[in-house]
């Protein structure tokens, strides 16, 4: 049987139901959610154990999200989250998918689960091989595994035909050695999930700052006086951020919400920590909600400027912080001009958010001095993601709200290492001091020409030039745009390589010949030949801490993702000098190399290992600018104007509350009253109303781009508020109509947030 003819989605109806979205997050329901996962898919004991070690000093990283951990005290009833808890349970599980599974299901079976069935399963449990042509997986032995992906890498015309690519699960030990067996390969292709999310804040960042980081620390978030807060939903994807927004408004700190969608976790948070608070009905977290349309958000933030500027003219000296503008800042006089000659009626306009909000926000602004402003994907997936970004900067620096206490930029990263991993040197398009470091700490020959990003490496395996393609971690298929474009793509490859702890679509996609690499989890022990093994992670405030497992693995025959990469190192690369599996057998080494080739990491086996891990250098944070003119850079940016035909809409995917990426927990979006059903798009009601739409009505989706026209069938229409106009789906099930050559410009970041669609009923 061909791979070609394996069914990507799943089109089944669920069972919805509605009921009114929540006003409150967390509290009681979230513990009930916690310990109905733990008890369901976790064995009591497990259950117990990793919660007393989950994100506490000396304990295990959190596979969810890279939220950052308390410096002082971390809380004894558990420092984590209802996400962090699914996501335990989804890595601990007491299920298992073994050798006899794969002999009973093809690849056609499976491929008619839905995902989370599939996700449920349970963990792999040792290495597998789809041989050409074949219906079913079959075990292959570790050495014979790496022997094969030796001879397809070895056999490609040039190292540039392999691709690399990374999710942000990777610890630092396993990321550094896989980057430095790529390029000691030969090639810079090494693609990854920072492509898809936060690229276009690495861009804008870099470009008007220095880093590609965020420049704030948890306790800033506590002494801000402003916090705002754009294109996020932390209820739902970073709950732990809600802690600390309730510390600032207990501080007398004011909170604005700027999303086309009302979300329950920033209208009130009710601690579970806390019994007095959840008798007292919680914190209300948000002073202003400003609904912006999608993609207004340039015009929302040029709208406050405007009367920032107005507001300083009346009162010279008094709303903007011109001691930082002169001493720290290069362009402003550009910037202040091409400002002044936008129109505010039309900024107003074209953002959706009516005057009198703008102007409440614009005060809050003018009125304060410590202003943090943080934001998520909504930002960064669309075409100008980068100018959104350098639109919250232009503003943080007419105030000088940058590198001091309460005050700077927040970009709230997704998976759990995503940042550590680019610092260790997961990317495309290297610096060349990295490189230069690279080749004297190892003595190897870089690679200068930058690689493969991810929407180009698809377009790469599509046209034939990109033959062999390798996972670590993540799931590919479910996470790119354009899912039947990637899908075509992967089958072209000759190889495909996942390793992965548990099934996924990505799986069932590949190319003539595939491998799965069972890989040990975050929570699981990873015993080396010197003994128990920690690795480390960097959050999203620049945090490096360690991360040790404390559960047997779940079979004996799976590998840490460093013994995987050293191992296929010494089977690939017969004449390199670089000894693999001394690295391997004891992380120390690979973080001696960390140290000798990346600033910041020196002494970096002592800090580790200190309670709670160190700060990483930030230059925004202490206001040295590693810019091309020196300092801070206020740019120009252009007002996006998306002009709706008649029966189009802007579409923008979502996850739900029983999410997080591709992995599904439940069914179920909690807060929003969506149940037991995914392929529903969010309407407003009068969106509805002009159509002769009803609640619960089966529809087809249709987006069109650059001539090419693609559809995701059998979705039910939920009535929402949302901006009329707008309409929300959830990921990946609306995937297959983010199109493949619709990306940010300079990031190239899909435009996941962004994507011009019709709707069409089926009934």
């Amino acid at each position: 049987m061909s791979t070609k003819k394996i069914e990507i989605e799943n089109f089944d109806f669920t069972g919805l139901i509605l009921k009114e979205p929540k006003e409150k997050a967390v509290g009681l329901p979230a513990i009930i959610s916690s310990v109905k996962q733990a008890a369901k898919y976790m064995d009591p004991i497990d259950a117990f154990k990793l919660s007393l070690k989950i994100n506490q000093k000396g304990g295990f990283d959190c596979p969810g999200c890279a939220w950052p951990d308390p410096d002082d005290d971390r809380s004894a009833l558990g420092e984590y989250c209802e996400n962090g808890m699914k996501a335990i349970a989804e890595e601990a599980t007491k299920m298992s998918v073994t050798k006899a599974f794969f002999a009973e299901h093809s690849l056609a079976d499976i491929s008619k689960f839905s995902d989370f069935k599939m996700g449920k399963l349970g963990r792999l449990t040792e290495p597998m091989v789809l041989r050409e042509r074949a219906a079913h997986y079959e075990p292959i032995s570790w050495e014979d595994a790496f022997n094969l992906i030796a001879k397809e890498l070895n056999a490609l015309d040039s190292p540039d035909e392999a691709i690399f690519y990374t999710s942000g699960r990777t610890s630092n030990e396993a990321a550094y050695l896989y980057q430095l067996f790529i390029r000691t390969y030969g090639t810079n292709n090494l693609p990854d999930c920072s492509n898809m999310c936060h690229e276009s804040s690495g861009v804008a960042l870099s470009h008007t700052l220095g880093i590609g980081k965020g420049s704030v620390t948890l306790n800033d978030l506590h002494e801000a006086e402003v916090i705002m807060i754009m294109g996020q939903n932390p209820g739902t994807n970073h709950p732990r951020m809600l802690a600390a927004l309730e510390k600032c408004k207990h501080n007398g700190g004011k909170i604005i919400t700027v999303n086309p969608l009302p979300e329950a976790g920033l209208l009130n948070f009710t601690d579970p920590q806390s019994p007095v608070r959840m008798i007292q009905g919680g914190t209300s977290l948000t002073d202003i909600f400003a609904p912006v349309k999608v993609n207004g958000d340039v015009a929302f933030l040029k709208a406050i400027m405007l009367l920032l500027v107005a507001m300083e003219d009346a009162n010279p000296g008094q709303v903007l912080d011109w001691n930082f503008i002169k001493e720290h800042t290069d362009g402003f006089e550009d910037f202040l001009a091409e400002l002044k000659n936008e129109d505010i009626a039309r900024c107003i306009t074209e953002s959706g958010v009516d005057r009198e909000t703008i102007t409440k926000v614009a005060q809050l602004m003018a009125d304060n001095e410590k202003i943090i402003i943080c934001w998520a994907m909504g930002l960064t997936q669309q075409k100008n993601g980068v100018a959104n970004i350098q639109e919250v900067v232009n503003l943080l620096l007419m105030k000088g709200a940058i590198g001091k206490p309460g005050a700077g930029t927040c970009p709230v990263r997704g998976h759990s290492n995503v940042q550590g991993d680019r610092t260790m040197g997961i990317w495309e398009a290297p610096q060349d001091a990295f490189l230069d470091k690279l080749e004297e700490v190892h003595g190897i020959r870089a690679p200068r020409d930058h690689g493969y990003h991810v929407v180009s490496a698809i377009e790469a395996m599509k046209a034939g030039k990109g033959k062999v393609f390798f996972a670590m971690g993540g799931n590919f298929l479910s996470a790119t745009p354009d899912t039947h474009y990637t899908a075509e793509a992967l089958q072209n490859t000759h190889l495909t390589v996942q390793i992965s702890t548990k099934l996924n679509r990505s799986h069932l996609v590949t190319g003539k010949q595939a491998l799965i690499l069972p890989c040990l989890g975050r929570t699981d022990k990873d015993a080396q030949s010197s003994g128990e093994q920690f690795v480390s992670c960097e959050n999203s405030m620049g945090v490096v801490q360690s991360s040790q497992g404390i559960l047997t693995p779940p079979s004996k025959h799976l590998k840490s993702e460093v013994a995987i990469v050293a191992e296929m190192a010494r089977a690939t690369l017969k004449k390199s000098s670089i000894d693999w599996r001394e690295m391997a057998g004891n992380y120390d080494h690979i973080r001696e190399a960390i140290e000798a080739t990346i600033p910041g990491f020196e002494d970096y086996n002592t800090r580790v290992r200190q309670s709670g891990g160190f700060y990483l250098p930030n230059g925004a944070r202490v206001r040295e600018w590693s810019t091309a003119t020196g300092k801070a850079n206020f740019t120009t940016n252009a007002i996006p104007h998306n002009k709706l035909k008649e029966g189009e809409y802007i579409m923008m995917t979502l996850r739900s509350h029983d999410q997080y990426n591709t992995t599904l927990y439940g069914l179920d979006d909690r807060y929003r009253g969506i149940y037991s059903e995914r392929r529903i798009v969010m309407m407003n009601v009068n969106d509805m109303r002009i159509r002769g739409w009803k609640e619960k009505q089966v529809v087809n989706l249709f987006s069109e781009f650059n001539g090419v026209e693609r559809e995701a069938l059998n979705f039910l229409i939920v009535p929402y508020p949302i901006p009329e106009g707008n309409v929300a789906t959830y990921f990946p099930e609306a995937n297959p109509l983010v199109p493949i050559d619709s990306f940010a410009d300079k990031s190239f970041t899909p435009t996941s947030k962004l994507v011009k669609i019709t709707i069409e009923s089926v009934s």
